[in-house]
């Protein structure tokens, strides 16, 4: 039902018995004295003294009543809208933004066990991933993308300023040493390059090169000699040399070319951390990234590229986005559930972010709380509240009627006892 009605119609309940009330006094003042119609005057006249006093309590609160002395006294509410907005906020603050109270509800509540839960369902994981899907678009549709793109264009000269080149690729390397980490390498491209020498192409290659070297530098001696066999044992010949080279070397973690080869990587990050020229290199490599139009134009074709594949990945039937959030949920909650420690460390994550949040957040609302209200027009205000409350009010006012008339029985049958025991 409507507010108003509603209020309007207790407001005329109220009034009812009131009159009802009058009505009573006035026709029993009008009637001969006697035992009953005393009483029955005596039950109207306090009835009326409390309907019109609780009257006055409730309409004392949202408006003035001109009554001389006492008239300051009323409209409380749109008087005291400022202070009412504070404590209100004070309230809020006090009751329900404590960072103990807030940390103490999200144990109490253990959201960990309850998102494990509720991912454990298929149907909430495929939910979540249809609003996630939902939500998406709608983000790449109001991102800015001139805005991004140069985000990512400050992002990354920002980064590459940061970063000293040759230095920085010299700890790379130094790093990859460690532990004989490069000698694992070396086995990895040996192992590699003696794959390639052993295929059939790679030898009628190099045969078809040591041809073309005979006819180039030997044209004469390459008419009477067998050119086609020199160039195929030639190709056999340095490719089973390299092998059995790189076959040694591998079987030999002490061999004399890795110790050389130890020396030149150590030398080669020496140079790159310390020598100048290297700097220098590095330095000029950074302004060409920074000022290369190719690169510059590939950061911004990025972003585009990223957000096109996004908006068909999520437009397909088969999205691999919507696919991995339903399987990053089933893990999460699998994970969850199979280890109570590591909801319970959740929990406490969570409880220690309210902490440190309640204070900032709770400034922020109680001070959006107590300027909202004071914003508001007081009149309105009280209609608010009025609107809201009003009908429990009017029952005040019946209450008072009522409660006022049982007083007036008692009274009027205390004295009438009072004087039958006096006689």
């Amino acid at each position: 039902m409507d507010k108003e009605k509603e209020l309007q119609r207790s407001k005329r309940l109220a009034l009812s018995l009131l009159a009802a009330a009058a009505a009573m006094f006035i026709i029993t003042s009008l009637l001969p004295r006697g035992f009953w119609i005393d009483g029955v005057r005596a039950i109207a006249e306090a009835a009326m003294v409390g309907a019109l006093a609780d009257w006055f309590a409730v309409v004392a609160l949202f408006r003035k009543v001109p009554i001389p002395f006492v008239s300051r006294h009323t409209a409380i509410i749109p008087n005291n809208k400022n202070r009412i907005a504070d404590n209100l906020a004070g309230f809020v603050e006090d009751k329900f933004l404590k960072p103990e109270s807030l940390a103490a509800v999200i144990l109490k509540s253990d959201p960990a066990t309850n998102v494990a839960e509720w991912l454990k369902t298929p149907a909430n994981r495929n939910y979540l991933a249809a609003q996630l899907a939902r939500l998406v678009p709608e983000i790449l549709a109001t991102a800015d993308d001139a805005r991004i793109q140069q985000l990512l264009r400050d992002a990354l000269h920002a980064a590459i300023g940061k970063l000293d080149m040759a230095p920085s690729l010299g700890t790379v390397i130094a790093s990859l040493t460690r532990e004989g980490r490069h000698q694992e390498l070396l086995d990895d491209g040996m192992r590699a390059l003696i794959g390639l020498l052993n295929r059939p192409a790679t030898r009628q290659v190099m045969a078809e090169l040591i041809t073309s070297w005979l006819k180039r530098e030997h044209a004469a001696m390459e008419l009477v000699l067998p050119t086609g066999w020199i160039s195929e044992n030639g190709a056999t010949m340095i490719a089973n040399t390299l092998n059995n080279i790189m076959e040694n070397i591998a079987a030999d973690k002490d061999h004399k070319l890795r110790a050389r080869f130890d020396e030149m990587v150590q030398a080669f990050v020496l140079r790159l951390q310390s020598d100048p020229a290297f700097i220098a290199k590095g330095d000029e490599f950074k302004r060409y990234l920074r000022d290369s139009e190719t690169f510059n134009r590939y950061t911004k074709d990025l972003w585009i590229s990223v957000r096109d594949w996004i908006r068909a990945d999520i437009a397909a039937e088969d999205s691999r986005l919507s696919t991995g959030v339903q399987q990053a949920s089933a893990w999460l909650s699998e994970e969850l559930l199979a280890h109570p420690d590591m909801r319970a460390s959740l929990n406490q994550h969570l409880a220690g972010m309210a902490r440190t949040l309640a204070p900032a957040f709770s400034s922020f609302l109680t001070r959006h709380i107590s300027d909202t209200v004071k914003a508001w027009d007081n009149q309105d205000m009280s209609r608010q509240i009025e609107l809201n409350i009003g009908k429990d009010l009017q029952f005040i006012r019946v209450n008072g009627t009522l409660v006022g008339g049982m007083i007036g029985l008692l009274l009027y049958l205390s004295a009438q006892a009072m004087e039958w025991l006096a006689r």
